[in-house]
């Protein structure tokens, strides 16, 4: 068996991949709510916002290397630890630093308008609210009942 069918027949991979694209597709749709422009449509590859792609992808991960390998699999294991750490960052540091740079944004551009230095916007939409989580992580179990239960 070549690669390419190695990686699509692999069940746990598929579901982490699958969950990750619907939960972008999701923030864009979202997004076009608001009008078609670019800025929704950038929204596929931005962090942040609801749901949780971080969340989906790695709910779906370790929910399908459960179902595939059983709970009480090495795999499943990995991948649980795996999850509660990337869940854990996406509402707690990456959430935090988004707050950092809401701040240094509205101080630099109180700066700005007293033209003493040229700015760079930084990026704010960086982490999730734990509603943004609880639902990226229920989309990936969803993603991952349908492909490997």
């Amino acid at each position: 068996m070549d690669a390419f069918t190695q990686i699509i027949n692999n069940q746990p991979l598929v579901a982490g991949f699958l969950a990750w694209l619907i939960a972008q597709l999701i923030k864009m749709i979202l997004a076009l709510k608001h009008g078609i422009n670019r800025a929704a449509f950038r929204r596929f590859w931005a962090s942040g916002g609801f749901p949780s792609s971080h969340s989906s992808a790695v709910a779906a991960l370790s929910a399908a290397c459960g179902l595939v390998y059983g709970f009480g699999s090495p795999y499943f294991a990995i991948a649980a630890v795996f999850a509660l750490i990337v869940i854990y960052d996406a509402f707690t540091l990456r959430r935090e630093a988004g707050k950092h740079a809401e701040a240094l944004n509205q101080i630099m551009e109180e700066v700005y308008l007293n033209k003493q230095i040229k700015i760079e916007h930084l990026k704010e939409l960086l982490g999730h609210t734990r509603f943004e989580v609880f639902f990226g992580f229920l989309l990936g179990a969803v993603v991952a009942v349908l492909i490997a239960g």
